[in-house]
């Protein structure tokens, strides 16, 4: 009879070869159910993983969109990284995201047509207080209140989708667009926009933002005391209230965090691949850094890495939509798995699996 035994410290190397072995599962799942849709799994994953970086016929473009598809994904990671490591669980970042990209593009339309230096910080500074804002709803709810922060985050994920929706056809619709919704495009105003920084390379101000945000987060996880008290408050509550850590005030700081981090990447987002606020801007970052946070372990240099891993999935997956005539849904389904078996995997991580015998009465 198999069962498992909690193990007496987490296990290092089964933390180590977690995300190894979901990726595995992951393509071995995801094979069978191209396979199962009437596809070649091998050439399905193949096109995924493989030839967005090394195919002559797709790298040319493929290597540059992995930057631009990683950015936001690492920077609203890293701030969700935060509130994970405390048990603080933000699931509506993708909101946050939103509000943030709403508040950024206000402020810049609010200029247009004038010039001048100073308008795209304003706009960077207005997309990080947007998100922080968003984000102090159910921080401040949860503190007050003793409400749920994963409902309540998660909801307003919808209320910022219909802010969304009503900007693109009311406040910010493009005076010029012919009543089509959407805002202008920020490609047009170029004081306010976000091209590239290296042309070719995908590098924009907001992959900037997110390797800024790694080293800012790997220096305070392991170099300040908020740090400390934040890895203590998630490993043991009760030991934290008594180290005397503020729950409360960590709540907030954890949810303010994640809030101006997911509003920057709105933010950066809106004024460049994106180009405009429109009623199908949000991709789904904000949910999909959930699995980008937890298959890098928290900790900012997987993240990292994860990003990277989980944006060459978006590419790939765009690719064999085209190529294999994929649905969108299986592609999503096939994202999913990652989080799965992650999941699943790091049961492992705390507990070992034991055969045990049992005798008959």
């Amino acid at each position: 009879m198999l069962r498992l035994e909690k193990r007496p410290m987490p296990s290092k190397a089964w933390t180590i070869a977690t995300p190894v072995l979901a990726v595995i599962a992951t393509m071995v799942a995801g094979g069978i159910l191209f396979a199962i849709l009437g596809k070649d799994p091998v050439e399905a994953i193949r096109i995924i993983f493989w030839d967005p970086l090394f195919s002559d016929q797709f790298a040319s473009y493929s290597r540059p969109q992995l930057l631009v598809k990683a950015g936001p994904l690492i920077l609203i990671a890293i701030g969700l990284s935060f509130g994970f490591r405390a048990g603080i669980w933000n699931i509506g970042a993708e909101g946050q995201y939103i509000i943030g990209a709403i508040t950024g593009a206000a402020v810049g339309l609010a200029f247009y047509p004038a010039g001048g230096w100073y308008i795209f910080p304003l706009m960077v500074i207005a997309g990080a207080f947007g998100g922080w804002l968003w984000a102090m709803i159910p921080a401040i709810l949860r503190t007050k209140f003793n409400t749920n922060e994963i409902l309540v985050s998660l909801l307003l994920v919808y209320v910022a989708e219909h802010i969304m929706s009503a900007m693109s056809f009311g406040l910010l619709r493009n005076p010029e667009g012919h009543g089509f919704p959407g805002s202008r495009n920020f490609r047009d105003y170029d004081i306010a926009a976000n091209p590239e920084l290296i042309t070719g390379t995908g590098m924009h101000w907001g992959v900037v933002a997110a390797f800024v945000a790694v080293i800012f987060a790997y220096v305070m996880m392991t170099r300040h005391i908020m740090g400390y008290q934040i890895t203590l408050a998630g490993q043991s509550p009760r030991a934290a209230r008594f180290g005397g850590v503020n729950p409360n005030r960590l709540v907030v700081l954890c949810f303010g965090i994640s809030g101006v981090l997911a509003g920057l990447a709105g933010m950066f987002e809106v004024t460049g691949p994106a180009g405009q606020i429109s009623t199908d801007f949000n991709q789904g970052y904000g949910f999909t850094a959930i699995i980008v946070a937890f298959l890098g372990r928290l900790h900012p240099v997987g993240i990292l890495l994860a990003g990277l891993l989980m944006a060459l999935t978006y590419i790939g997956g765009d690719l064999a939509q085209l190529m294999l005539s994929l649905p969108k849904p299986a592609i999503q389904a096939f994202q999913g798995m990652l989080l799965f078996f992650l999941l699943a995997f790091d049961m492992l991580t705390n507990f070992r699996i034991r055969l045990s015998r049992t005798e008959t009465a």
